[in-house]
Order: structure tokens, then C-alpha cells, then sequence
């Protein structure tokens, strides 16, 4: 039941541990034949907190950036040899180690499958979308690669979590928007006119009102895709209940800025065309 490994919590007693097993148990579990036992004994002690204390602080975030290339290397029938270590970096207190994770799970996600992504993977995404921004942003500049990964049902999931975006620990920081926006120009493709209308609507309407004008124009483009993409769809009715909006929010708008809005975001719309009919 994949609804009890969706919620994470960095912390150690919300990792799913080995710990009932002995040690001679837990150490054969990590046995592999791809590269010498002995150099991936090295790779996989470089997580105890000790050594971080007294060999390099720094290690285990060295750590965490190669790991993508380990299990590369390992191959996904042998993902169970890091998957424990996997879980310690993504508790890691840290928050540089568990950034190094955010922005390559992606890439784990394309090497371990989508069984093992949903098992493994999706619980760890869950937690970094709860973390501080620098996490944060690694799942965001690549979210579209990992959701495109997942199984259409669990896809869905994350439509009700896009709105939290919207929400930083520093409203200064625009590119966190303008990040959001060009992720979910990617996202349109995959999901259906409904949740588009339903759910990436009313976010696209709210960065289009955004008080950074790099953030605007983005969204702009956004909405102009939105547009196309809805017309395209075999329901019309969405395109022309989002048309009707724009004309109300924008077009009549009291202030001078929305109609501007308005005529902007009508503008990339005329160029698209203009440029590939």
C-alpha cells in the first residue's frame, strides 16, 4: 500500500531500517559483484557521522553527489546495497547534502525504474518538498523529469501540492516563482484539460499578478501555452470559460497594470502563432 510511504519526515525513526536484522545479515544484504566488495564497503562508511567529525566535513556531501553515479554503476538489482545509505544522506542535518539529493533524484528515478522510484524515491521527494527552500529548489528545477516518471494516479497526487510552491521562506526570492512558472509551462503535457483548468489555472493567474516582472513575463507565456493547450483539447468548454476569465481579470480590470497584463499576455500569444502558425 503505497499510501503509507507517501508521507516522509526527516528523521531517523521515519526511515524504514534494516534494523531487525544482525549485523551478518545487514552486511550481507549489501554483497554485490559489480565492483570489489572492499572499495564499496569504503564508498558506503563514508555516511558515519564520525568520520564527517573527524576526516572532512564535507564528506558526505561528496558522498551524496556521487551516489547517483554508484547506482548507476550497481545497476537497480542492486539498489538494496545503497538504499540505507540513501536514506541517511536524505535525514542528513546537513542541509547541503540533502540539497546534492534534491537535484539529482530525478536522475536516480531514470535509473532505478518506476517500481523501486515509487517504493524508494517518492517518500524522500515527499520530504524535500517539505524542506527548507535551498532543498526545495533542486525538486523544482527538475520537477517535471521526476513527475513524468510516475504512474498517472500518482502523478495526480502532486497536483494538490503545486499551490505550496507559491509559498516561500523568503517572498524576495522571485526566481523560486519564475522557476515554478517555467516548470509548469513542462507540466501542461502531462495532465489532462481538467486538472489544468482545475488545479495549474489558478496558479498561472497568480503569477501573472506577481510583483516581479521577470516572474510576469514567464507566466505570460504560460498562460498563452495554457490557452493552446486547452483549445486543443476535446473539450472546448474549458478554453472558453479560461478565455472569459482573462477578459474579467485582466481586460476590465480597474487598474492600468492588469489591462496591461491583458494585452501582454495577448501579445505572446500573436507571436506564437506568428512564428509556428
Amino acid at each position: 500500500n503505497m499510501d503509507s510511504t507517501l508521507h516522509y519526515v526527516h528523521n531517523d525513526s521515519d526511515l524504514s531500517t534494516n534494523s531487525s536484522f544482525s549485523p551478518e545479515e545487514e552486511r550481507k544484504s549489501k554483497v554485490q559483484d559489480v565492483v570489489p566488495q572492499a572499495l564499496l564497503d569504503q564508498y558506503l562508511s563514508m555516511t558515519d557521522p564520525s568520520r564527517a567529525q573527524t576526516v572532512d566535513t564535507e564528506i558526505a556531501k561528496h558522498c551524496a553527489y556521487s551516489l547517483p553515479g554508484v547506482a548507476l554503476t550497481l545497476g537497480r538489482q542492486n539498489w538494496h546495497c545503497l538504499k540505507d545509505t540513501y536514506e541517511t544522506l536524505a535525514s542528513d542535518m546537513q542541509w547541503k547534502v540533502r540539497r546534492t539529493l534534491a537535484f539529482s533524484i530525478h536522475e536516480l528515478a531514470v535509473i532505478l525504474g518506476d517500481q523501486l522510484t515509487a517504493g524508494d524515491l517518492v517518500p524522500v521527494f515527499n520530504g524535500f518538498l517539505k524542506d527548507l527552500d535551498e532543498v526545495r529548489i533542486g525538486v523544482l528545477k527538475h520537477l517535471h523529469d521526476f513527475l513524468k516518471l510516475l504512474h498517472l494516479d500518482k502523478r495526480r497526487e502532486y497536483l494538490y501540492q503545486l499551490q505550496e510552491f507559491l509559498v516561500t521562506d523568503n517572498s524576495r526570492n522571485w526566481r523560486f516563482r519564475a522557476e515554478l512558472a517555467e516548470q509548469l509551462i513542462l507540466l501542461l503535457d502531462l495532465y489532462s484539460a481538467r486538472d489544468i483548468y482545475d488545479y495549474l489555472r489558478p496558479i498561472a493567474f497568480s503569477l501573472c499578478a506577481d510583483k516581479v516582472s521577470s516572474v510576469r513575463w514567464i507566466s505570460y507565456k504560460l498562460v498563452s501555452e495554457m490557452v493552446k493547450k486547452l483549445y486543443m483539447a476535446s473539450t472546448s468548454t474549458f478554453v472558453i470559460d479560461l478565455m472569459n476569465e482573462l477578459v474579467e481579470k485582466f481586460c476590465r480590470c480597474h487598474k492600468w497594470s492588469g489591462r496591461q497584463t491583458f494585452v501582454f499576455i495577448c501579445q505572446v500569444k500573436c507571436l506564437f502563432v506568428h512564428l509556428f502558425g
